[in-house]
Parts: structure tokens; sequence; C-alpha cells
């Protein structure tokens, strides 16, 4: 079993959001968003499942999933590979879980189970731009820039 990093687990409670791969019956890939991660302890993180009946069939087929997370303004996350586990709603461990995620108000009816995922394998993921010297504060500064070009009114322009 691996451990997430003090930095591993600094990107997922900022971005809550992950990307779980999945394998499909007919051996497709699945990958699907899930915007409510939090990390448990050093080797496991959990998702509540709202609306993906796919996912979860393809995790009670197959439990091996990947997890990426990215800091989209730093470039950089980690990737976790592990075997998933859906505690469905009344389930023993499921309101305990439900109260970990702490997901808003008024998505806590929505929350049809909670999947957990031992960590296996935990890796950083680091953008190219590192590779040609780029540093953490310049990438910030640029994908701020433009992030902000994007809204109403804004315009980017390179540095």
């Amino acid at each position: 079993m691996a451990s997430l990093t003090e930095d591993m687990k600094r990107v997922i409670a900022e971005q809550r959001l992950g990307f779980v791969a999945t394998v499909n019956a007919d051996g497709t890939p699945n990958l699907s968003p899930k915007a409510t991660f939090v990390v448990l302890d050093d080797r496991t993180i959990a998702f509540a499942e709202i609306r993906s009946p796919n996912t979860i069939r393809n995790i009670e087929r197959s439990p091996a999933v990947e997890v990426n997370f990215v800091d989209p303004f730093a470039r950089r996350g980690c990737r976790i590979k592990g075997k998933a586990e859906v505690v469905p709603r009344g389930g023993a461990a499921f309101d305990a879980l439900l109260a970990r995620l702490a997901p808003a108000p008024d998505l806590r009816d929505a929350v049809n189970a909670i999947v957990t995922i031992r960590v296996e394998r935990a890796a950083p993921l680091i953008s190219p731009a590192y590779d040609r010297g780029q540093t953490e504060d310049a990438l910030r500064r640029q994908w701020t820039k433009r992030f902000r070009s994007q809204q109403p009114g804004g315009r980017f322009v390179e540095d």
C-alpha cells in the first residue's frame, strides 16, 4: 500500500475535483469527474456518488480505479491508483462517511452511495512546463491571467 504525501493531501483538499477512471463492461474506458473528494487517512480517499450509476456498476464489477487531481493554476497534482468499494446509503458506514464528506446541505439527500478508494499507488502529476524551467509562481500567474481573460470583458495577453 502506498501513502499519500502531504502535498497530495493538500491538492485533494483544495481541489476536491478528481477524475475517476473505470472500465466499462465492453472494455472501453469510462472517465467521470467527481467534485466531492476528501482524504480519509494517509491511504484512503472517498467521494459521494450522486449521479454516476455507470461508474458504480463498473466499480462493482471491477474495483480497480485511477483518480487524477490537478491544480489548474500550478499545473501539477497527483494520480492515485487503488481499489474502490461502494458503501450504499443505509450501509453500516454510510452515515459516518457522509459526515466526513460534508456535502452541501442541498446535496446530502442526493447522495446514493459513498465510494472509498484504498490507495495502492500514488504519484505526482507535473506539467512538462516544469521541465522547461518554469516555476510554480510563474505558471500560477500565467494561468490565473488566462482564466481571468475568459471572464466577460477579459482579455488575455501573453507575457
